[in-house]
């Protein structure tokens, strides 16, 4: 079978649809609105294809419109660490495009996603022209680092039940989510793939949070009932 061409030669216009659904583009000036939507790319990215790798230089500041994404690191020893997964409404990279360096982690989609790109020069552009967007870029490093802290504490917790927990909860964040909602499409074994825990394992702990009342499970994906508690969680399991 004929492979795929690059995913960067498979890119097109956003519609407007998918153009209304970028968080900060709403609260960008007239000019700076046109400027950005004139920059934005679209591309479907198949399951298991690579959106960026360690090691190449960012060109594009990326978010996702549709479906899911993992962040994740290969160690010396071939061993992959996933940092988190990114649903529908995540930008990331900002960091990366910040300071205009090669990317640190692979993001690969878990499922087939339909992933958005702003070039970096018109990334640059916005935060030398626009207040608005500079906050929005500074909610986003704030709550990514208070993320990757939250990620190590998770990494070291000896019950499945509070990793799966809290791996739940940072998928609901509202801020850097907003697409989420109070749904989140994925299965089972997508978030085994995040938490780094078997399915079988990953099932019983949304059990136990479905029989406590913080999640309902529901056909292709997982309710949010009470996003504190998984935030709080504090039993054994």
């Amino acid at each position: 079978m004929r492979s795929r061409a690059p995913l960067y030669h498979r890119q097109r216009r956003p519609t407007e649809a998918e153009t209304h659904a970028i968080p900060w583009m709403a609260l960008l000036a007239p000019a700076e609105h046109e400027r950005a939507a004139q920059d934005l790319k679209i591309a479907d990215a198949d399951a298991g294809e690579f959106v960026c790798r360690a090691g190449r230089p960012a060109t594009y500041w990326f978010g996702v419109i549709d479906g899911l994404l993992k962040m994740s690191s290969d160690s010396a020893q071939g061993q992959t660490m996933t940092f988190t997964g990114i649903p529908p409404g995540g930008w990331f990279g900002e960091g990366t495009a910040l300071k205009r360096e090669s990317y640190r982690y692979n993001i690969q989609a878990l499922r087939k996603s339909r992933v958005a790109g702003l070039h970096v020069e018109t990334f640059h552009w916005l935060l030398d022209n626009s207040i608005a967007f500079n906050r929005f870029v500074m909610n986003q490093l704030n709550e990514r680092l208070g993320q990757f802290i939250a990620a190590r504490e998770i990494d070291r917790m000896p019950s499945p039940n509070l990793r799966v927990a809290r791996s739940l909860a940072a998928l609901f964040n509202p801020v850097l989510y907003p697409g989420v909602g109070e749904v989140l499409s994925i299965t089972q074994q997508e978030l085994a793939y995040l938490v780094g825990l078997s399915r079988q394992r990953v099932n019983e702990a949304l059990s136990a949070l479905a029989a406590e009342g913080s999640i309902r499970i529901e056909y292709g994906g997982l309710r949010v009932l009470d996003l504190g508690a998984l935030r709080t969680q504090v039993f054994a399991g």
